[in-house]
């Protein structure tokens, strides 16, 4: 549990300090059990390790699935019972028979030195991405630390920093007409995706206003027409290294992003609320685009509830994963969304289940899928993988005032024909953006 720490997001949501004194408890406990029972009591150890000993340190609820589940492989009746027990898919990773000391330490002596990310339980492609963020973190401290220099060329830092700050001014369309909108999509009873609509303008306008109001304020400021205050400073030090600065990240939503890429993903975001309040809601949302996707996501089932006069509360989601590109009208009831990635696994379209991730390939799109609204105690339980969705490949977040992580979404149920903890010790999750 401790080495999973290596992968980031991929091995845990959040990196906890595990330490000897837990493993020490855990052998001790394990001793004890194993010699005043007759049978072994499987369910206490369990509980006792993985709740109690490891998952004492444990906050975050996917973070205590994954541990528990990592547990079953090594706390299980199979490893009394199949003497071909093996820990690893390869065989390499398994329980020694009883023996002298020496046999056990020249069982240990043939384990690899560096451990391949299968005794885990997670895919080769890890080790990828577990590299390519190690790259990303020296870039970044290596940018961080760097003197603050011109481009080369008879070009000074501020004819770069004014450069950077009209390009990105000349592409910001004026704000959302929220009054316009207002008037056009009214709040309604049976159409709570007005209300949707109406809270983003004035969100994302809301962001629109700071972007604009700081890079006008810091092209004075490099006139000498304004003080170039703390602020300033700092947006001016992020756009010279491609980085969204902070002041526009703390009323931002979610996003990992450099500078252009985020620009560009705003630029689309405004698009996507323009076209909604000018020509309507669209047949198949993005739902990736949503500054606040949980009250989306409310939307959809106040909109059900208030159709066929239903408690909210007792109602959830089913999800399917749709075979076409396109629609050209919406579902009955619940919506088509996209926009959607998966990280650790891949959709198969062949077979309709969740397959392994190619060589290679980190992320892969996600079809069109329908969340179809329902009342929770009618769902008929299928094999599936409950994959969680975050907003970004850092998963971790924290509790807003709402009662919302600023970070997960929710749970979608995914037909899989592997059992759950194989996809839960993949780490396999949806995000709803990338980090380029």
């Amino acid at each position: 549990v401790q080495e999973r720490r290596k992968f980031g997001p991929l091995g845990w949501n959040i990196p906890y300090e595990f330490n000897e004194s837990d493993l020490s408890i855990s052998v001790r406990q394990l001793q004890m059990f194993l010699l005043e029972y007759d049978d072994v009591p499987y369910a206490a150890l369990t509980y006792l390790t993985g709740q109690c000993n490891y998952g004492g340190r444990v906050t975050d609820e996917k973070d205590r699935r994954c541990l528990m589940s990592i547990l079953s492989n090594f706390y299980s009746p199979a490893i009394v019972e199949d003497k071909n027990y093996k820990f690893s898919p390869t065989g390499l990773y398994y329980a020694p028979p009883a023996g002298t000391h020496e046999s056990f330490l020249e069982y240990v002596s043939t384990l690899p030195l560096a451990q391949s990310p299968e005794v885990f339980g997670m895919h080769d492609n890890v080790d990828i991405s577990r590299e390519l963020a190690g790259t990303k973190q020296l870039f970044d401290s290596i940018l961080t630390t760097q003197a603050r220099t011109s481009g080369g060329g008879d070009k000074t830092t501020d004819d770069v920093l004014s450069e950077i700050s009209a390009d990105i001014l000349s592409q910001l369309p004026p704000d959302l007409d929220y009054e316009k909108a207002q008037e056009r999509w009214p709040v309604q009873y049976l159409e709570s995706m007005n209300t949707v609509l109406l809270q983003e303008v004035i969100r994302f306008n809301r962001l629109l206003r700071i972007v604009r109001s700081t890079l006008q304020a810091l092209q004075k400021a490099i006139k000498g027409l304004v003080v170039m205050s703390a602020e300033l400073e700092d947006v001016a030090s992020s756009l010279l290294i491609g980085k969204v600065p902070a002041s526009w990240a703390a009323q931002s939503y979610p996003s990992l992003k450099p500078l252009g890429s985020y620009m560009q993903d705003f630029l689309a975001r405004l698009r996507f609320l323009n076209s909604w309040s000018e020509s309507g809601s669209p047949v198949v949302y993005w739902i990736s685009g949503f500054f606040f996707t949980q009250s989306f996501l409310t939307g959809v089932l106040q909109n059900y509830a208030r159709k066929h006069t239903l408690p909210i509360d007792a109602l959830g989601f089913e999800f399917e994963v749709m075979s076409r590109d396109d629609y050209d009208c919406k579902p009955e009831d619940g919506v088509y969304v996209n926009g959607l990635f998966v990280e650790g696994a891949r959709w198969d379209p062949e077979t309709r289940v969740l397959g392994e991730a190619l060589p290679k390939v980190l992320i892969e799109p996600m079809p069109i899928l329908w969340l179809r609204p329902g009342v929770v105690a009618d769902f008929q339980p299928k094999p599936s993988y409950l994959c969680p969705v975050y907003k970004t490949s850092a998963r971790r977040g924290t509790l807003s005032t709402t009662g919302h992580s600023t970070n997960y979404v929710l749970s979608m149920s995914l037909p899989s024909d592997k059992p759950e903890g194989h996809w839960v010790n993949r780490g396999v999750a949806i995000l709803c953006g990338t980090d380029d």
